[in-house]
């Protein structure tokens, strides 16, 4: 290989390197290619090197290497950009993409949540047998109005507090709820099924006490996020344990991953609406000098916001007009 004939085959190529790294536009529509161009760039520095080529065109080579490394490597920039375009475009294309999944969690929740709520307000003993006597004392305390803890769980002494103690429980619900789809689907069925049980025994409890419109306006605000999140966080367990043993064709691995890579969007849309639930729960849920009226009325706007939310959201291109790939996630 003579030099000429190098630089000839392989000249145009740095250019548009160059050409690249100068502009963040073009850095941008070429991002997904950009490894690829760096991985040949660097092999060409080799080839220019092995053959003892003219130094200024290995310095040159060099230069670009370098470059290319600190872009590739480097610190980047922090953009919302990928967050806007979850949020705005894969997160709500996804939840519709499985809304028969999401619907059948959705019917086997609520219908629990409505048969053990019943069930204990009928049979105000059974509350006692299905809530752990630290869980019923605490609810006992939250809701009355009487009470030093009123809408405040015991330990926490402020707003930040609550948040981080609702972001600990909410997430740590959702993951077990979630990482329970590794036994076959059966243990997200199982987590989705106590939730209902434990949310249920508990309306039943709250009732029974008469502390009917304390609990209700407080959980009203949050509820929206908080039980979406659950039955998300469930469905994207039931599509692991689906896939785990119906692969249809692909090994098992291969099917765990695809489905991993279906269930990736919901799980973390899912996380998002647990903080959205925290933040709520923690900053305006717990102020009981609001009217209830207003706070009801909070509450089903925020129902009938995210529910307009999915059935909108996502239906144009995402923003910056990225297109999402085909694991459902929009590539800068």
């Amino acid at each position: 290989m003579t030099e000429r004939n190098f630089i000839t085959r392989r000249g145009k190529f740095w250019q548009e390197f160059s050409q690249t790294l100068g502009s963040r536009r073009l850095m941008r529509q070429r991002a997904r290619r950009f490894p690829q161009d760096f991985r040949e760039l660097s092999q060409d520095l080799n080839t220019a090197r092995a053959h003892s080529f003219d130094p200024a065109l290995v310095d040159r080579l060099n230069r670009l290497v370098l470059e290319g490394h600190q872009r590739l490597y480097g610190c980047r920039e922090f953009s919302f950009k990928p967050l806007l375009n979850f949020a705005a475009y894969t997160f709500p294309r996804r939840v519709r993409a499985n809304w028969k999944g999401l619907a059948a969690a959705g019917l086997i929740f609520y219908g629990l949540v409505l048969f053990f709520a019943v069930f204990c307000f009928r049979f105000p003993e059974t509350a006692y047998r299905v809530l752990p006597d630290y869980t019923a004392e605490s609810l006992e305390q939250m809701y009355n109005p009487q009470s030093p803890h009123f809408l405040k769980p015991r330990g926490v002494a402020g707003d930040a507090d609550m948040f981080g103690f609702y972001i600990y429980n909410n997430i740590s619900i959702a993951f077990r709820t979630f990482a329970g789809g590794i036994l076959g689907g059966l243990g997200s069925l199982f987590f989705l099924a106590y939730n209902a049980l434990i949310l249920g025994a508990a309306i039943g409890h709250i009732i029974n006490l008469g502390f009917t419109e304390s609990f209700f306006s407080f959980i009203i605000g949050h509820s929206s996020f908080e039980l979406t999140a659950i039955i998300f966080s469930a469905q994207a367990g039931l599509l692991l344990g689906y896939r785990f043993f119906a692969a249809r064709g692909q090994s098992r691995g291969a099917a765990v991953r695809k489905a991993g890579r279906e269930a990736l969007p919901i799980i973390a849309g899912a996380a998002l609406l647990l903080v959205i639930a925290a933040v709520v729960e923690a900053f305006w849920s717990s102020r009981s000098q609001i009217p209830p009226e207003i706070r009801y009325a909070a509450g089903g706007l925020g129902w009938i916001l995210l529910i307009l939310y999915f059935a909108l959201a996502g239906r144009r291109r995402p923003v910056g007009g990225e297109d999402a790939g085909a694991d459902g996630v929009p590539h800068a």
